[in-house]
C-alpha cells in the first residue's frame, strides 16, 4: 500500500471547521457592534428594534 492510499482525504478538516466558526462568530460580533451604535431613529428606519439585536 502506497502512502498516499492510506492517508485521510482531508487531514485539516478540523481546523478548517474551527476556522469557520470563528470567522462566523467574528462577522456575527462585529455587526452587533455596528447595529449597537445606531441610534434608535436609524434603527426604527431599517425596520429593527433594540431588542432585535441581542
Amino acid at each position: 500500500m502506497e502512502f498516499y492510499e492510506n492517508r485521510p482525504r482531508a487531514p485539516f478538516l478540523g481546523l478548517t471547521l474551527i476556522g469557520k466558526a470563528i470567522a462566523k462568530w467574528w462577522r456575527i460580533h462585529k455587526t452587533r457592534r455596528a447595529l449597537d451604535r445606531l441610534s434608535e431613529a436609524q434603527l426604527k428606519d431599517i425596520g429593527i428594534s433594540r431588542h432585535d439585536i441581542s
